[in-house]
């Protein structure tokens, strides 16, 4: 053992517990998921290749206690879930695996430290590259004996801090895995690019006729081209997340209970504080608002650009922007649990989902490594007993090592990914797993919730003058409790009516709401539950004691493009089909007016999941778009889920997509973007695979010099991230906006089918 080992492990040590938090710290910034698990988001800036995904990814999962651990190439984020009690030693394992790690900070605005560095590198190797080119030209072009060695040492002296300060981008990620007794992609390139400036050294020492200062060089100043073009085109495809970070409020002003006022970073409110909103400023967490009225600029959650107008009661989303007066408003949630936030979340997952094109890739990428240097050198060998030529055998070594690096392997997938996560965003469309783009092109069946999904969930009581004002106020009481479409209808028209005191009110999903009068029970709901021998062909009902008291009666519009999409959607050879609590006479109207053939009224939650488990069981890949606390149970029973980010919490919570926008068209959107994108990654591994097979054999033959192995090499990294920014995300025609005003109902539509 060296006898420096017991410093460098100590150094290693005091290094770790520096930068590492305390168990407390780690404990505050992680996050609670339930079941007793919770998320660490970390920032590994190494990051930069398939190998270092698989590899972290692989570290941490083998941690007791830990339970998923996942790598965000583009964001260089690993986020660790993990189940409470222990802390698992997250930076220790990180730095036992060659890879520095610090806490995420989503709300950090820094400057782009990875692409200045790049930049400085490529600018000090492109100097130097066009310097001793001049030189070699000399060299090439007669100069001989003293004056040809002056020309060589000038090219070293010219050569050697260019390629210390320019290459430690590639050196320094090497040594970090060969510390760690580990080679990732960076090696290859790091040997091939020493071995060049080595031999030309060698030769330079011993009077030789030829140096290959120019090759060393100009090799670094391409693989630094290539590497600078890979991270600034996924930075571009990244610009999406970079923008929603951009609209989080950095801090705001609280009132505190005393009426004094303090402004606080947007970390640090917590639920119940009271802010003050002065116009021009970001709303900073989800909140409701106390005082005032003020119009806000709500586009980023309804992509609606015309202002809305709030007042008292009305909930606000982190984000928005307050036009026009002041608010007080009270915070609801912590800034990490916010709709802008959960966005956010659900950007990175989308771009980090581990689909079986990325676990193919993954793979491949690991194994390449290890196999790129035997390939170099049986090649070595191959040609030293051919042709016994030592410089040679060397040149065409290197020349292997540097064309073989897997690099265009290892970005085929994950920057689709990117691009489609951004896509989609700029669409109105959020995705919480990369997978699920994969699943969504695989469906062959669509199936549909009716109120709040195919209709805009805004329906209006229309029969209030035609029931006593006693009733309605008892109804409005109850529906008070429900989230529920056709409960806020009923509970706006009897909203200034006397209200009742009422007891043990309890919402029942797919059925309706009960409650207690002193001895009287009281149900608004479904007619065939709230009445004793009631009829589902009835609609929504109040009763007491299972005796009927009185109906309600709504109407509801299409939401906007929901003809014209169920139309495409059909145009793509799906089939369809309308799952609802409502009337048979309601749907059938409904189905009707979209051109679905295919229906069921009067259905329950259980009997919606049901029915998407028996299409699945039947060799189907359904679809389910929902919205209501009703619809979670089939929205995780589906092959794929999407849901509009007006659903209930557990609803939206349970889909794969989030569409933010009213209309309807969300969803043949994402089919198409998660079909093109699907191509996309296939025609990237192609290229990938494509260009190792030719390149290779071609590169063995010996008909590749390093230089342009460099070049090739660089060429198909960046030819596999352009293909990859050629998925277009537009919404196509317009949808026809006469269908998306259609009114469906008058006094039938819509049953209360989970009040």
């Amino acid at each position: 053992m060296s006898c420096c080992a017991p410093t460098e492990i100590v150094s290693d040590i005091e290094r770790v517990e520096r930068s590492a938090p305390s168990p407390e710290e780690m404990l505050l910034v992680s996050r609670a998921l339930g079941d007793g698990i919770r998320q660490s988001d970390l920032s590994v800036p190494g990051v930069h290749c398939g190998a270092c995904i698989q590899k972290i990814e692989s570290g941490l999962s083998k941690l007791d206690g830990v339970v998923a651990a996942r790598v965000n190439l583009s964001t260089r984020r690993v986020s660790v879930r993990w189940r409470e009690g222990k802390m698992p030693p997250l930076f220790e394992t990180l730095d036992r695996l060659g890879y520095e790690a610090h806490l995420f900070d989503p709300a950090a605005d820094k400057k782009d430290e990875t692409l200045g560095e790049l930049i400085r590198a490529l600018g000090i190797s492109g100097f130097a590259a066009a310097n001793v080119m001049l030189l070699s030209m000399s060299v090439w072009s007669g100069a001989e004996g003293s004056t040809r060695d002056m020309f060589h040492w000038v090219s070293a002296l010219i050569a050697t801090p260019a390629l210390a300060f320019a290459g430690r981008i590639f050196f320094r990620s090497a040594w970090n895995g060969l510390k760690r007794g580990r080679a990732n992609m960076d090696l290859p390139i790091s040997i091939g690019v020493l071995l060049a400036y080595g031999m030309s050294l060698y030769e330079t020492i011993h009077h030789g006729q030829h140096a290959y200062f120019d090759a060393s060089v100009t090799l670094l100043f391409f693989l630094l081209i290539g590497r600078t073009l890979d991270h600034v085109m996924r930075e571009r495809a990244r610009e999406a997340v970079k923008g929603l970070a951009r609209l989080a409020a950095r801090g705001a002003m609280v009132l505190r209970p005393d009426g004094s006022r303090d402004y606080l970073p947007t970390e640090e409110i917590e639920p119940g504080m009271r802010i003050l909103l002065a116009a021009g400023e970001r709303v900073p967490v989800d909140a409701q608002v106390e005082e005032g009225a003020s119009d806000l600029d709500c586009s980023l959650v309804s992509g609606e650009s015309a202002p809305q107008h709030v007042a008292p009661g009305a909930t606000l989303r982190a984000g928005t922007l307050n036009l026009t007066g002041p608010l007080t408003i009270r915070a609801l949630v912590a800034a990490k649990d916010s709709f802008l936030a959960e966005m956010v979340r659900m950007m990175e997952a989308a771009e980090g989902g581990r689909t079986v094109y990325r676990r193919i890739a993954d793979r491949a990428s690991a194994l390449y490594a290890p196999l790129v240097h035997l390939t170099a050198f049986v090649t070595f060998l191959g040609w030293m007993a051919v042709s016994g030529d030592l410089h040679r055998s060397i040149t065409i070594a290197i020349a292997v090592l540097i064309i073989t690096c897997p690099c265009a392997l290892g970005l085929a997938v994950p920057i689709v990914q990117v691009v489609a996560a951004r896509r989609l965003f700029e669409s109105g469309i959020m995705v919480k797993d990369g997978s699920a783009m994969e699943r969504l092109a695989e469906i062959d069946t669509v199936v549909f919730d009716k109120t709040g999904t195919l209709t805009v969930g805004a329906p209006r009581l229309v029969n209030a003058n035609a029931i006593q004002s006693n009733t309605l106020a008892l109804a409005a009481v109850m529906a008070a409790h429900s989230r529920h479409p056709l409960s806020k209808a009923i509970a706006t028209a009897g909203a200034s009516a006397p209200h009742q005191a009422l007891s043990d009110i309890r919402e029942l999903p797919g059925y309706g709401v009960e409650a207690r009068a002193g001895e009287n029970l009281y149900r608004l709901g479904r007619a065939d539950w709230a009445v004793s021998g009631g009829n589902a062909e009835t609609g929504t009902v109040l009763s007491r004691n299972g005796q009927f008291l009185a109906e309600f009666e709504f109407e509801d519009r299409l939401r906007d493009g929901a003809v014209e999409s169920v139309r495409r959607l059909g145009d793509l050879g799906l089939q369809m089909e309308v799952l609802s609590g409502d009337r048979p006479a309601a749907v059938a109207k409904l189905s009707s007016a979209l051109g679905i053939q295919a229906f069921r009224a009067g259905v329950l939650p259980g009997d919606k999941a049901e029915r998407v488990t028996e299409l699945t069981r039947d060799g189907r890949k359904p679809l389910m778009v929902g919205d209501g606390l009703n619809d979670a149970p089939a929205l995780v029973a589906a092959h794929v889920s999407m849901a509009p980010a007006t659903a209930a919490d557990v609803g939206r919570n349970a889909a794969d997509f989030v569409f933010l926008r009213e209309s309807l068209s969300a969803v043949p959107l994402a089919l198409r973007i998660s079909k093109d994108s699907g191509r996309l990654i296939r025609q990237n591994l192609t290229l990938a695979v494509g260009y190792n097979a030719i390149a290779v054999p071609i590169a063995i033959l010996g008909h590749v010099t390093p230089l342009v192995a460099a070049l090739a090499m660089s060429l198909s990294s960046v030819l596999v991230v352009a293909n990859a920014l050629r998925l277009k995300g537009a919404a196509g025609p317009a949808i026809a906006q006469a269908a998306g005003n259609t009114k469906i109902g008058g006094s039938t539509l819509g049953s209360m089918e989970a009040v």
